[in-house]
């Protein structure tokens, strides 16, 4: 059964630079695997851009608000409803490959058969609270952001509901916030880098930082003494 020890003499670490470092090496080990995962979520959220319309084109958008309104709500319960919740499943993918687990396509969809409404409202309700934080002279929602970052984990991995994984997120990144903070504002250069490296470049950085994520997740589990749900328990 999978150890409880890092792979690294046993020593158990949730840096940032170590979660990238960590993740970098995760990365090419399954890199076909995310990279067809990372391409379809891309893909599936395509229709969410239909919340977003340019400024100059108000004038324009007001003539046609009988047709703009149906729009702009089905890009948002498009987001909801499906985008929202693969995105917890590509998430749960990233964290299989960080655990050295066999990654199939349809790991991306698992939302639907593994939690899905509370994945759902959970994505709702951590979008409303890291917006109100935000508007909170922003450094609020930054910790909320940081503190509320394993929900996604906990929601697909545990299958927790959702104010079960909103409060034991806010548990277990106590004392990782900091590094978890370091991540998310690694990530920026990292993908301004991949952005620079056009359309294949993108890709990597944000499969990167994904498995970043996913590397501190994990590391904070076993740090705490907890292995794999049961159910997924494996043999190496």
């Amino acid at each position: 059964m999978e150890t409880m020890n890092a792979d690294n003499g046993g020593v158990i670490r949730t840096s940032a630079g170590y979660s990238y470092n960590k993740g970098w090496n995760i990365l090419w080990k399954c890199f076909i695997e995310l990279l067809v995962v990372t391409i379809i979520y891309s893909i599936i959220q395509i229709p969410t851009g239909m919340i977003r319309f340019d400024v100059d084109e108000l004038d324009e958008i007001h003539k046609l608000a009988w047709m703009f309104v149906p729009i702009v709500f089905f890009g948002i319960a498009y987001a909801v409803f499906i985008a929202g919740p693969i995105g917890y499943s590509v998430k749960w993918v990233f964290l299989k490959a960080v655990r050295g687990q066999k990654i199939e396509i349809k790991d991306m969809f698992a939302v639907f058969n593994r939690n899905y409404w509370n994945a759902v409202i959970a994505s709702l309700v951590t979008g409303v609270i890291i917006i109100f934080g935000l508007i909170m002279l922003i450094f609020p929602g930054i910790i909320f952001a940081c503190r509320l970052a394993f929900v996604p984990y906990l929601v697909i991995d545990r299958k927790m509901e959702t104010m079960e994984a909103l409060k034991t997120s806010w548990e277990m990144t106590k004392g990782h916030a900091w590094s978890i903070f370091f991540i998310g504002l690694l990530a920026i250069p990292i993908f301004l880098a991949g952005f620079i490296m056009l359309f294949f470049g993108v890709f990597i950085s944000v499969m990167w930082i994904g498995v970043a994520f996913a590397v501190i997740y994990h590391h904070v589990c076993l740090k705490r003494g907890e292995g794999l749900p049961v159910e997924q328990e494996v043999v190496s």
